[in-house]
C-alpha cells in the first residue's frame, strides 16, 4: 500500500513539472529590431489583449535612444527624443504626440510592472516599420535608421501584414496598414470597376471585420460617382485583402497611387464627373482665397510660454494677412474670423468649399509645454500634391522670413485641410511654448514679416 502511494506521489510530481516547463517555452516571445534581439527583463513579454498586440514602451523606446521618464502617481510615460514628444497615460486611449492628441485602438496597460502599447501605435507615431510572427510570437521592428530585418519565418505568419482602416472622400481610397504594401491593381468594365488586392494581408483591428467569405461595405451615399466600396478577405493561404471600388456611370477613370506614414492612398480621377457648383457667384478672374486663424472664442487653443492662448496670436497674424490680401486687385479674399468668436472645423470647410475657393491657409502657433526646448516652423497639408506645393511655397517664404528652426513640410490630418477640396495647408508659425520664440513671435515686426511671407507664398502659388 505505501510503495502505491508512493508511486502516485511520484506520477503527480512529474505531471505538474513537464506542463509547466512547456507552458513556459511555447510563450516566450521576442522583440527584433533592426536586426537585434533586444534583451527582455524578467517578466517582461509581448502580450496579446483583446486581439491587439501590445509590446513593452520603454525597452523599445530605450533602444533608440529615447529620453522614458515614468510618473507613478498619474500613471503616465513622456518619451522624448530631440524634437520627438509623446505622452501616453495608461488606462486612456488616447495619446499626445506632439501636442496633438492621438486616438489608440486600445488604451496603454500595466502588465506586470510594465507598461504596454498597441504595437500599431508603434508603427504610426513612432516611425517604426512593424511586423507580427504569430506562430512564433516574434515582433520585428526596424527603424528608419536600420536596415530591413530578415524577418523570422514560419510558414506565411512572419510576413502577414494587417489592415486597421478603410476610407473614401475627396475621390481617394485611403487604407492604414501596419507596413507599406505594393498592392496589385486592375479594372473590369460593365460597370467600371476598380479591384485592390493587398497581397500577404489580412484584417487587424478594425471596427466591422467581415466574417469567413463575407464583405464589409463602405458608406457611399455622399458620393454621386460611388455606387459601392466592398471589402473581404479574398484568399486565406496565404491571405489576401481586397477592395472593390464599383463607379456609377463613369466612362473612364485614371488613378495614381501613394504610402504616406503607413497610408496606402489611391486617388482617383474619373470622366463624366458632375462638377459642384459653386455656392456663390464668383468673381471672374479673381482668385478666392480663404484665410483661417486658429481657433477663437471658447476654443482657445494651445497656451504659450507667458500664459497667453493661441487664438490671439493667430488671430493678430491673420488680420494683417487680410490687410496684405485686400490690396491685390486679382484675389477675393474671405476670413473665416475677423473677431475673437469661435467658427467650427466643419463651419470653417464648409465655407471654403461652398465658395469653391482655390486656396485655404489655417494660421496656428505650435507648443509643447512638456519639451520648452522645441523650437521652428513646420506646415502642413493632407495627400493632394497641389496642397503640397502650396505648402512647400509659403514654408520657404516663412523661413527666409523669421529664421526659425526649420521643420519640414509634413503631411498633416487636420479636418480643416483634409476636407477642404482646394489647395489647403496648415502652418505652424512656431513654437509658443519657447520663451524666445513667443516673444520673437509676438513682436510686431515678425507679425508683419509672416503675414508678408504668408501673402508672398500664395501670390507664388498663384503665379500672380
Amino acid at each position: 500500500m505505501k510503495k502505491s502511494i508512493i508511486l502516485f506521489l511520484f506520477s503527480m510530481l512529474l505531471l505538474m513539472l513537464i506542463p509547466m516547463h512547456t507552458h513556459a517555452a511555447s510563450h516566450q516571445t521576442k522583440i527584433i529590431l533592426d536586426g537585434q534581439e533586444l534583451v527582455l527583463p524578467n517578466d517582461v513579454e509581448v502580450v496579446n489583449v483583446r486581439s491587439n498586440i501590445m509590446i513593452p514602451i520603454r525597452v523599445v523606446a530605450e533602444n533608440l535612444k529615447f529620453n522614458v521618464k515614468w510618473n507613478q502617481k498619474t500613471q503616465n510615460v513622456n518619451i522624448e527624443q530631440a524634437s520627438t514628444a509623446i505622452s501616453l497615460t495608461v488606462g486612456k486611449d488616447q495619446a499626445t504626440v506632439q501636442n496633438n492628441t492621438v486616438q489608440l485602438n486600445i488604451a496603454p496597460q500595466m502588465i506586470k510592472n510594465t507598461v504596454v502599447v498597441p504595437l500599431r501605435f508603434v508603427s504610426e507615431e513612432m516611425g517604426l516599420r512593424v511586423g507580427w510572427n504569430n506562430k512564433d510570437k516574434i515582433v520585428t521592428l526596424t527603424s528608419n535608421n536600420g536596415s530591413q530585418p530578415a524577418s523570422p519565418s514560419h510558414g506565411n505568419d512572419a510576413a502577414t501584414n494587417l489592415v486597421h482602416d478603410i476610407t473614401y472622400a475627396n475621390n481617394q481610397l485611403v487604407v492604414s496598414l501596419d507596413r507599406e504594401v505594393a498592392p496589385v491593381i486592375s479594372t473590369l468594365k460593365n460597370p467600371e470597376r476598380i479591384i485592390v488586392d493587398f497581397p500577404s494581408t489580412n484584417f487587424g483591428n478594425m471596427g466591422q471585420v467581415p466574417s469567413g467569405g463575407s464583405m464589409g461595405r463602405l458608406d457611399v451615399n455622399e458620393f454621386p460617382s460611388v455606387t459601392d466600396i466592398r471589402y473581404s478577405l479574398f484568399k486565406n493561404d496565404p491571405p489576401q485583402v481586397r477592395i472593390v471600388i464599383e463607379l456609377n456611370n463613369i466612362s473612364s477613370v485614371n488613378y495614381t497611387q501613394q504610402t504616406i506614414a503607413g497610408k496606402f492612398i489611391l486617388d482617383l480621377s474619373m470622366a463624366n464627373e458632375p462638377a459642384p457648383a459653386p455656392a456663390t457667384p464668383v468673381n471672374s478672374g479673381k482668385k478666392i482665397v480663404v484665410i483661417d486663424p486658429g481657433h477663437g472664442g471658447s476654443d482657445p487653443g494651445t497656451i504659450s510660454y507667458t500664459k497667453q492662448p493661441e487664438k490671439h496670436f493667430a488671430l493678430a497674424l491673420g488680420l494683417k494677412v487680410q490687410a496684405l490680401l485686400e490690396n491685390e486687385p486679382d484675389i477675393e479674399l474671405m476670413m473665416t474670423r475677423e473677431t475673437d468668436v469661435y467658427p467650427t472645423r466643419p463651419e470653417r470647410v464648409k465655407l471654403a468649399n461652398d465658395l469653391n475657393a482655390d486656396v485655404f491657409v489655417s494660421i496656428h502657433g505650435n507648443s509643447v509645454p512638456a519639451a520648452p526646448q522645441i523650437s521652428g516652423t513646420e506646415t502642413y497639408y493632407y495627400q493632394r500634391e497641389s496642397s503640397k506645393a502650396l505648402a512647400t511655397l509659403i514654408h520657404k517664404n516663412l523661413i527666409d522670413a523669421l529664421g526659425f528652426n526649420d521643420r519640414g513640410v509634413k503631411n498633416g490630418n487636420y479636418q480643416v485641410i483634409r476636407e477642404t477640396t482646394m489647395s489647403a495647408v496648415l502652418l505652424e508659425i512656431g513654437f509658443l511654448s519657447n520663451q524666445i520664440e513667443e516673444e520673437a513671435m509676438m513682436s510686431e515686426t515678425n507679425l508683419n514679416k509672416a503675414a508678408q511671407a504668408i501673402v508672398d507664398g500664395i501670390k507664388e502659388y498663384l503665379k500672380l
